[in-house]
């Protein structure tokens, strides 16, 4: 078996986690133009949480980090004509302080300077294991308050990497930081999948020479075969109320999608074709699945009703259409196109509209999901010869590049809110 050993114990340590830049293409004019410091005694804590928070806003692409006047922190009187005429929109200022149980308080404030206005707060005394999370739900906190839409800095997607021979299912921040190995084996991982609690993943692991799916608690580290079929064991997708899943098996023959219970049990058939069934996704409100299908001779994404009904076809802009991911709100699906060749570029189509719109710029993209508030996508793509991460908002203008030291980087997926 190639898997590691000692997954019952928990995750392996986060050391082994790959360490990420980030590069921002395709930024607008419309940023908002905010002043953000250091945070008064940062220096003295493990991390550097007014950086973490910076490059959350950065990275959204909402936001324009301006010139920062000195010796600010949350209990200073901003002077509001002076960062006006800097060119600011807001001030966010705070302190990091380690208290005598050794954990740290984290306080920030965060103000108006074109009303003058104090917009509030927080203060949050963490372990100083617990700095990023506690930094990121600040930038979340603090681009709510400035969008009108809740942040996903402090949600985690998963990802798997593969260099060395080796095959490693990590978790990690949002922003690629902060990583845990959940699985590490020589056969290939694909295919994980987040619960919508965000407790346990479902992955496809080939650990035993097969295609297997299994399922593992990530706080525990504890997994189940959740379906080894004669034949190929594929594609786990969970249902919104985690009771169930969507596989993949060809245990009938040709490869069809089923349901089957979150612990187990006997698979029931879903679709009915001569044709490959494959990639299943839950609509929002679980009574529908979309799913690939080369029923009408050549892949393309189908609609079917889980309540009886069959289905109907989804995509007719090209030839070749694989991987639907739904947006939360059930309006806009993803999913990659090929152009023609070989070049495969991920595309949104607005369900109510048919409009569709190429979002990357990229032409060796797969397997694109959404963030938990619907605004990014992210997706694993080719860039100089190497497997890399990217996010972009739905209409394609602000992609942000996740690049890691020397590893391919394929199969992400973003996780829930609830952490």
């Amino acid at each position: 078996m190639g898997a590691a050993a000692g997954l019952g114990g928990g995750l392996l340590a986060g050391s082994a986690a790959a360490q990420f830049r980030v590069e921002i293409s395709g930024v607008g004019a419309t940023q908002l133009p905010i002043v953000l410091g250091r945070f008064r005694g940062e220096e003295n804590a493990p991390q550097a949480v007014s950086a973490i928070v910076r490059a959350d806003l950065e990275r959204s692409g909402r936001f324009r980090i301006v010139d920062t006047p000195a010796g600010l922190d949350e209990l200073s009187t901003p002077a509001y004509p002076d960062l006006r005429s800097r060119g600011a929109d807001a001030l966010v200022a705070g302190s990091v302080t380690r208290l005598s149980d050794g954990r740290f308080d984290a306080r920030y404030k965060l103000w108006d300077v074109v009303k003058g206005q104090d917009q509030g707060g927080q203060s949050v005394a963490v372990p100083a294991a617990d700095l990023r999370l506690a930094a990121h739900r600040i930038a979340d906190a603090i681009y709510e308050k400035l969008t009108g839409e809740k942040g996903v800095f402090s949600t985690r997607i998963a990802y798997v990497t593969r260099g060395g021979g080796r095959y490693q299912l990590r978790i990690t921040d949002a922003d690629g930081e902060g990583g845990q190995v959940a699985l590490a084996s020589a056969e290939p991982i694909i295919s994980p999948a987040w619960s919508p609690d965000g407790r346990e993943l479902a992955y496809v692991s080939f650990e035993t020479r097969k295609a297997v799916v299994w399922v593992q608690d990530l706080q525990s580290g504890a997994r189940r075969q959740l379906a080894n079929f004669r034949g190929t064991n594929s594609a786990p997708a969970w249902s919104p109320d985690g009771r169930e899943l969507a596989v993949t098996l060809s245990r009938d023959g040709g490869s069809q999608v089923f349901l089957i219970g979150r612990d187990g049990g006997a698979p029931r058939r879903i679709t009915q074709s001569s044709a490959i069934d494959t990639e299943a996704v839950f609509s929002p409100d679980g009574r529908q699945i979309y799913f690939v299908s080369d029923r009408g001779g050549s892949p393309q994404i189908y609609r079917q009703p889980l309540g009886g009904g069959g289905a109907e076809r989804v995509t007719f802009q090209g030839g070749y259409n694989i991987s639907p991911a739904l947006s939360p709100d059930g309006r806009t699906l993803a999913y990659v196109t090929r152009l023609g060749g070989n070049q495969f570029r991920v595309m949104t189509l607005e369900l109510s509209s048919g409009q569709v719109t190429a979002v990357s710029d990229t032409s060796d993209d797969e397997r694109p999901t959404f963030a938990p508030n619907g605004r990014f996508i992210i997706y694993a793509t080719r860039s100089q010869g190497r497997e890399v991460l990217m996010t972009t908002t739905l209409d394609g203008k602000i992609r942000t590049r996740l690049l890691s030291s020397g590893l391919d980087i394929r199969e992400p997926v973003w996780g829930p809110y609830g952490r």
